[in-house]
């Protein structure tokens, strides 16, 4: 029996997906039956499409295919678009399977019918409607193609349930991954001569690296050339944080004397960043339109390359293969003044990493709940994170070194920490997968714990319960001192929560109990949950965590 849905589940299972996210509709029953005979697809069933859909960019991040999550028309679209705009901030392949209405219905305002191109077509790269049933096989070809080429990206495919079931001509088409693009040799001379006259040349490295044989690229490039290197906004995990090279991340609470640094180079080497707004701390480094300094800016999609600077060398190309490329056939001499930079970014950022000291009358400071996981994760670590001012000690203070890795939303979606963590383990079995979230953003997901105990996957939990929307409660009292409409939290017990899931657990109040409850933890054989009683006035505090990046973390946040 071959059903246009077989053809579909084929032509993805041909090209390497092997795990499929999913809510349940009638919209897709169609699908749902062909998928009995695909046993090498492991179905996740999960409780909500946003979750199911962070699930799913979480694991096409890891793996370089597309993730797939498939949801109902109406709701369940309406509930999975949260993904398709982090996939789109964060540059990750995803494939939404959409069911939809029967094709003599169609816009004709139908029970839950929606106009699909009208509603994701600003944040896909492509968004198509089958309308036949022989092309559901072309069209999921066609869209990881499109996912997985240039800058990577959401594609959704939306399939009415009267073309789920029809007999149709099997395929099996595997897409071939394209030739890796990079710059004419008489370009490739042009900036060695570039790297070699540079007195204070800075790398600024984005997500094009991230992947194994991108980091491995990197370090060999910067250390060849002797130039260091700033990763991207969230990023962190793209370059070793204890090599000397490494100079800190662009992100969301840069101090005005490192900028002033940045300022002072005399070559940007913008690598596999869109250059996007808190990279650049908000347009302003370079400066826009025409940097001050020379500027190489090198990205897989010709929309980007000079979007907002005007670079001196616009490379819309791999950047992978083109440091590459650029790798010197010797090792050139250094000059003091290259090594004198190199040692003052180098401080400057090792001045801004020192963890903090500062107690709490108030709860437990989470950066000392930080602390003790860098003492105590082991080398191939993967660090979930959600969104909120819990995470900004991890961003500041833990210095990642690949196989540890760092899964946090460029787009500062709440809710993102619990279903990526589960993506995560069940990915990475053999990783040790921490989830950081607070308790606002656990609240909005969370219910995919139920996963981790189905499957008794070891992922530690690590709740920070402030009692606030802690981000926003931060901008509110820099701007209105004492008003906090809003951003108050009524919480539920979290330990009998978890325990209802069936999770082991155990709170910490003081900090003292921090040590122990994490290595706890960490050594726990299935999932383990820690409540952290967290301050609220570290988070206020300009000398630790800083008001300033707290406050910048709500921007993004929300």
């Amino acid at each position: 029996m071959n059903t246009s849905s077989h053809t579909l589940l084929s032509v993805l299972a041909a090209n390497g997906i092997d795990r499929i996210f999913q809510v349940p509709g009638e919209s897709y029953l169609g699908i749902l039956d062909a998928l009995a005979d695909f046993p090498q697809i492991d179905v996740v069933t999960c409780r909500h499409e946003a979750g199911a859909g962070f699930m799913a960019c979480a694991d096409g991040r890891l793996t370089g295919r597309p993730g797939v999550v498939m949801v109902s028309r109406g709701p369940g679209a309406s509930n999975a678009s949260i993904a398709l705009h982090t996939a789109q901030q964060d540059g990750i392949p995803l494939i939404l399977i959409v069911g939809q209405i029967p094709r003599k219905d169609l816009r004709r305002e139908a029970f839950q019918e929606i106009d699909y191109h009208l509603m994701f077509g600003s944040i896909a790269k492509w968004v198509v409607e089958a309308t036949e049933s022989e092309q559901l096989g072309e069209l999921a070809f066609k869209a990881i193609r499109l996912a997985t080429s240039g800058a990577p990206g959401p594609v959704v495919l939306v399939i009415p349930e009267d073309v789920q079931q029809q007999q149709v001509v099997p395929c099996r088409w595997v897409a071939r991954p394209k030739a890796s693009t990079t710059a004419a040799s008489s370009v490739i001379e042009e900036l060695q001569g570039l790297l070699k006259s540079a007195v204070r040349p800075l790398i600024v490295a984005g997500g094009s690296f991230d992947r194994p044989d991108g980091r491995q690229a990197l370090l060999a490039f910067a250390e060849a050339w002797n130039i260091p290197v700033a990763v991207s906004f969230r990023r962190h995990d793209v370059f070793p944080n204890h090599h000397p090279l490494y100079v800190g991340d662009l992100g969301l609470s840069n101090p005005e004397h490192q900028m002033a640094r940045f300022h002072s180079s005399d070559l940007i080497l913008a690598l596999g960043t869109r250059l996007g707004d808190i990279t650049s701390q908000g347009y302003s480094f370079p400066t826009l339109p025409q940097p001050a300094q020379t500027l190489v800016h090198c990205y897989p999609d010709d929309r980007v390359v000079g979007l907002h600077f005007a670079p001196d060398w616009g490379l819309v190309c791999d950047p992978v293969a083109l440091v590459e490329d650029l790798m010197p056939k010797g090792r050139p001499a250094v000059a003091e003044s290259r090594r004198q930079w190199n040692s003052q970014l180098r401080e400057i950022f090792k001045e801004i990493a020192a963890w903090p000291t500062r107690m709490a009358d108030d709860g437990v400071g989470f950066s000392h709940v930080v602390q003790a996981l860098s003492r105590h994760a082991p080398a191939n670590a993967i660090v979930c994170l959600d969104a909120g001012t819990f995470a900004a000690p991890v961003y500041r203070h833990f210095q990642f070194a690949y196989p540890q890795r760092l899964m946090a939303p460029l787009s500062g979606a709440m809710g993102y920490g619990t279903p990526a963590a589960v993506a995560t383990q069940l990915r990475c079995p053999d990783a040790k997968v921490i989830c950081m979230v607070g308790d606002g953003g656990f609240m909005m997901t969370g219910n995919e714990m139920i996963v981790a105990v189905e499957r008794r996957l070891p992922i530690l939990f690590i709740l920070s319960n402030n009692g606030c929307y802690g981000s926003i409660r931060v901008h509110q009292e820099l701007n209105y001192p004492g008003r906090h409409v809003g951003t108050s939290l009524f919480n539920p017990d979290f330990l009998r929560v978890a325990e209802g899931f069936g999770v082991a657990c155990e709170s910490v109040t003081v900090q003292s109990q921090i040590d122990s409850a994490v290595q706890r933890g960490l050594s726990a054989l299935g999932p383990y949950f820690i409540e952290v009683q967290t301050s609220f006035k570290v988070a206020l505090a300009p000398s630790e965590e800083g008001a300033r990046g707290a406050a910048h973390t709500a921007r993004a946040d929300f």
